[in-house]
């Protein structure tokens, strides 16, 4: 793909041209997800990096200065991207390591919080299954059967590109519902 086509096709998928977003996805995934590999070198990790790298990259399209290389642009954001995955897993460490007796009392919950907690799941099942079925079926097979973006392409019948497309507009859904929902209930 020459500048030009690659710039034609940026424009458009500043646009919202889905088409568009797909084929920009399916240029530079194997790209995005090599360097990520490379850095994280777990599967899964990976694929969920991508994905997040792309769900930024779509939604960051206005900041593209096009004086630069895409791809260049591209991979500074799954850096910074691959760098936060670090940062949180460390944290998540360092605070389990430091709240090992949270953990230990975990089963001590009180049964208020356990009924809260269990009313907070009942929200989001509920959310779920407020979704698009395409979307459940995805968020479904993603999260809680834990199924590879490929696993799924192939369960679904639909391309490895689609499904990718699909898992990131899906989590955006139904964060977004789960966001304004926090704020019905106050």
């Amino acid at each position: 793909m020459n500048d030009e086509q690659l710039f034609l096709l940026i424009q458009k998928a500043k646009d919202k041209d889905q088409k568009a977003q797909t084929k920009l996805i399916n240029v530079f995934w194997v790209d995005v997800f090599s360097f990520v590999m490379k850095k994280v070198r777990d599967e899964n990790d990976t694929d969920e990096i991508t994905v997040n790298v792309f769900s930024k990259v779509l939604s960051k399209l206005d900041m593209f200065d096009p004086h630069f290389q895409f791809k260049t642009w591209i991979l500074t954001i799954a850096q910074n991207t691959v760098i936060d995955f670090w940062r949180k897993k460390n944290r998540d460490n360092e605070d389990a390591v430091e709240n090992l007796d949270e953990v230990k009392n975990q089963y001590a919950k009180s049964p208020e919080e356990l009924l809260i907690s269990e009313e907070e799941q009942k929200k989001i099942i509920k959310t779920i299954e407020s979704l698009d079925a395409n979307y459940q079926d995805i968020i479904k097979l993603r999260f809680f059967e834990e199924k590879s973006i490929k696993e799924i392409a192939e369960e679904l019948g639909i391309s490895v590109a689609n499904t990718k497309v699909r898992v990131m507009r899906a989590k955006k859904v139904l964060a977004e519902l789960l966001k304004n929902n926090e704020f019905d209930d106050n």
